[in-house]
């Protein structure tokens, strides 16, 4: 897969409302180019910060969102009325806000261990990246957690060396619920966006330690092959970098 050109590395914006006003237009930009080439966009969302994100800068996009997959880079596997389900908050707040319909929503079957939701879910990704090795999302949207985590990977956790699996089962997170299932490197370095999108000066320690210090965090070993590395930082997140 080529890039349809290269995004700035680090944006730094001034606040709050210009990271969502960014990070929404870069969506769409990637948006329309996808479904121009193939006639659809497959996307993976992360829970936190980042729902509320989208909730507020969606709404505010003109894109196809008839032609949108949305997946999850992870999930807890808790039912979906729970307040820890990451489709459940994005069912209460993006459903009807945008044009997204709850059936372009790829899930993780509900009751089941997170073994077999893992298993699951992975059985999902050939129907939409048919013939592919790896699933190459068209962009993932990611958080970094106050660790350096990403998508459920965890410093020091053996997750971090899988190679194989596309979709791996974690029974021990260090943050609760213990039980979730989670992309994998293999597939969110195959992406062509991976995008990180942070505010708040409690996020400028780690923000440093990533993208200056360059220290081995979950979230530094995010390097797409072929693809975008995208941040997008405030003033307050970014106190410690340059744009890029």
């Amino acid at each position: 897969m080529t890039s349809p050109g290269k995004e700035n590395l680090i944006n730094i914006v001034k606040n709050r409302d210009e990271v969502v006003t960014k990070l929404s237009n870069l969506i769409k930009k990637v948006s329309d180019e996808r479904i121009a080439k193939q006639g659809f966009f497959n996307i993976g969302v992360s829970g936190g910060s980042l729902v509320g994100f989208l909730k507020e800068g969606l709404p505010k996009i003109q894109a196809d969102f008839s032609k949108w997959r949305v997946f999850f880079c992870d999930e807890r596997v808790v039912p979906e009325d729970s307040p820890d389900s990451t489709f459940g908050r994005y069912k209460q707040h993006l459903i009807g806000a945008t044009n997204l319909k709850e059936n372009q929503f790829v899930t993780i079957k509900q009751g089941i261990p997170a073994a077999q939701a893992a298993e699951d879910y992975a059985r999902q990704m050939p129907m939409y990246f048919p013939g592919e090795n790896v699933p190459k999302f068209d962009m993932l949207l990611l958080r970094m957690g106050p660790d350096g985590h990403t998508c459920s990977l965890f410093p020091g956790h053996e997750l971090l060396e899988e190679k194989s699996k596309w979709v791996s089962p974690i029974t021990d997170s260090p943050k609760p619920p213990p039980a979730r299932v989670t992309l994998t490197f293999p597939v969110i370095n195959s992406a062509l966006y991976c995008v990180f999108a942070a505010c708040g000066t409690e996020k400028a320690t780690m923000v440093k330690r990533i993208l200056v210090n360059k220290e081995d965090l979950p979230a530094t070993r995010v390097k797409p092959v072929g693809g975008n590395l995208v941040w997008i930082l405030d003033e307050a997140a970014g106190e410690y970098v340059k744009a890029v």
